[in-house]
């Protein structure tokens, strides 16, 4: 069957669109109305469903679209668009996107660098509230839940692997910006985090070869200015950060997790086991089955699963599980599973926070196991301005393993930036990390972090956020 992609928009606040428009049309979907509009020139479907709710961004005059695109009748993904605060015309386009894999975009929205949040004295039956952090008051910011059946977006589409995934993503962005043209030449920006050290790398150098075919009239494609990349506690590289488990485990800020024997030993194992085992595994080669295997091998080689017998929190290592969490932190979840919200955004799933099933999916394929360090490295010598950056209290995707991906990107800066000192990275004045940069490559320590580093630090990830796609290099104030 020819895949036909349909753009399924729910609007809030301001509607651009009307019935006096040529071309719209009316159409119920599970009881909400939406316009619709068969867009020529990309193949889509646009239904646009409008509403007045105060939905999240309660500013007012500055309009969001949530809804979804089917990339194929078993391919629904939700996604929710905020338009920046502060000059939206000039200001550049950015998509978010979480890790897991299988991670809603919902977590960075709502915890993260969204427009709102849930404060940590909020009521259990209260709305959240502004965020004044958020990435929005720079940005025009798009999340999105991929792969299918995370947070909203629902189907029956098996997607098995990050660069399956990529496509997917890409068929999005050319919908959004056929049926938003104002945005087609909006300077744009992908940030994430975690496995988003796998999708990030991948999404950004499909855009780039979709870019070189629509430069060679081989495509109709629009393309797209695609001018940063932002990986916070990425995942990149399973050889490189591996060992790093063990780094961070034996010495770091806030609590030792291993002993002097324990590193030895795991050391040990990692050059006469884990390594032999990851080489057999690349992006392009190894079986499924031996990745899964240098996987596992890794895992318990490298002293992760010291984890499963201490009360530690993997993602904070400062919290323990006695600690009391915070009880705004995920009221979110509740909030978008009340009928009046879903109604609103044009919801159509039940919300799923992370999918234990789209994890068996990419790692039935062995996908965590695979290197994009080199997808990585051709972004950086392309031009690109990349971030990464790490909270340093993150032991999952620690900020150890980070700089040894920095390190070994293979670019006309790598030597500087190798030999370079840190510097301390402040903001106004008080000191919350340390950074280093070299051309278009910047690495990011952030103090009194965890695995989200936004939410933990949000002044240091806004500031980090603009001057990255200000395209110019992250320097203290």
């Amino acid at each position: 069957m020819a895949c036909l992609h349909y753009l399924l928009l729910t609007l809030a606040t301001i509607a651009p669109w009307s019935l006096a428009d040529p071309g719209w049309n009316e159409e119920v979907l599970d009881g909400i109305p939406y316009l619709t509009f068969h867009h020529a020139d990309t193949n889509s479907k646009l239904s646009v469903a409008a509403t007045s709710s105060s939905i999240c961004e309660t500013t007012p005059n500055v309009n969001q679209l949530s809804g979804y695109i089917a990339i194929d009748d078993d391919t629904n993904l939700f996604f929710w668009f905020f338009e920046s605060r502060n000059s939206p015309e000039t200001s550049p386009l950015v998509l978010w996107l979480n890790g897991g894999p299988g991670c809603s975009s919902m977590l960075g929205l709502f915890v993260e660098n969204g427009p709102c949040y849930y404060p940590e004295d909020a009521s259990s039956d209260s709305d959240p509230v502004l965020n004044s952090e958020s990435w929005n008051s720079y940005a025009n910011m798009l999340y999105l839940d991929q792969p299918v059946g995370v947070g909203f977006s629902y189907g029956n589409t098996e997607i098995n692997s990050t660069t399956q995934g990529s496509q997917d993503v890409w068929v999005f962005l050319q919908a959004f910006l056929a049926a938003k043209p104002e945005y087609a030449k909006s300077r744009f920006g992908l940030f994430t985090e975690s496995y988003g050290g796998h999708y990030g790398p991948d999404i950004v150098r499909f855009i780039q070869l979709q870019n070189e075919a629509v430069d060679q009239n081989n495509t109709k494609a629009i393309k797209i200015d695609i001018m940063a990349l932002g990986i916070n506690n990425g995942w990149i590289d399973p050889v490189l950060q591996f060992p790093a488990y063990l780094d961070f485990g034996l010495s770091n800020n806030y609590r030792q997790l291993i002993n002097e024997s324990q590193f030895l030993a795991g050391m040990e194992l990692f050059e006469t086991q884990c390594k032999p085992a990851m080489q057999n595994c690349t992006l392009t080669t190894g079986t499924s089955a031996e990745c899964n295997e240098a996987y596992d091998i890794c895992y318990y080689a490298t002293g992760f699963d010291v984890a499963e017998t201490t009360n530690l929190d993997v993602y904070d290592i400062r919290i323990s599980a006695e600690d009391p969490p915070n009880p705004g932190k995920y009221m979110y979840q509740a909030y978008l599973q009340r009928s009046d919200v879903k109604t609103a955004i044009g919801a159509q799933a039940d919300y799923v926070e992370c999918s234990d099933l789209s994890w068996e999916q990419f790692y039935s394929t062995g996908d965590p196991s695979r290197s994009f360090l080199g997808e990585l490295t051709e972004v950086v010598r392309s031009g690109i301005r990349v971030l990464l950056w790490a909270g340093d209290a993150d032991w999952l995707c620690n900020w150890v393993g980070n700089l040894a991906v920095a390190n070994a990107i293979e670019y006309s800066g790598q030597k500087d930036f190798v030999e370079r000192a840190v510097s301390t990275y402040s903001v106004n004045g008080t000191v919350r990390g340390e950074f280093k940069t070299v051309e278009n490559l910047s690495w990011l320590r952030v103090y009194n972090a965890g695995h989200l580093a936004s939410f933990d630090q949000p002044q240091v990830a806004l500031q980090a956020f603009r001057q990255t796609m200000a395209d110019t290099p992250i320097e203290a104030t």
